[in-house]
């Protein structure tokens, strides 16, 4: 006796967070910043869901979920003595502590 079996892990989207956000990685069409659940199907019928982690990019041409862009860094000061990072609110490197 020989079973087929029938099934697959999917996403949706869910809810819409911004629309038009970007700009997609395959097709360079349109894309919006959605939340999204996973959904087990076994022979099409949805069977289980649940939550996505983290807010994805949903590409409205080719469907494509991808990761956001990382966001822009903050402002940095970079110390004159030990070239690290600095947030600019200090006055003090805490790697070397020269004044800043």
């Amino acid at each position: 006796m020989f079973f087929f079996l029938v099934g697959g892990l999917e996403q949706q989207a869910t809810r819409m967070l911004k629309s038009g956000a970007g700009k997609c990685v395959a097709c360079g069409s349109r894309a919006d910043l959605v939340e999204y659940e996973k959904v087990l199907k076994l022979f099409f019928v949805p069977v289980w869901r649940w939550p996505g982690k983290h807010p994805l990019m949903r590409c409205d041409n080719c469907n494509l979920f991808y990761p956001p862009p990382p966001s822009p860094p903050i402002d940095v000061m970079r110390c004159k003595t030990c070239a690290s990072d600095v947030d600019p609110s200090f006055r003090y490197c805490p790697f070397c502590g020269s004044a800043l």
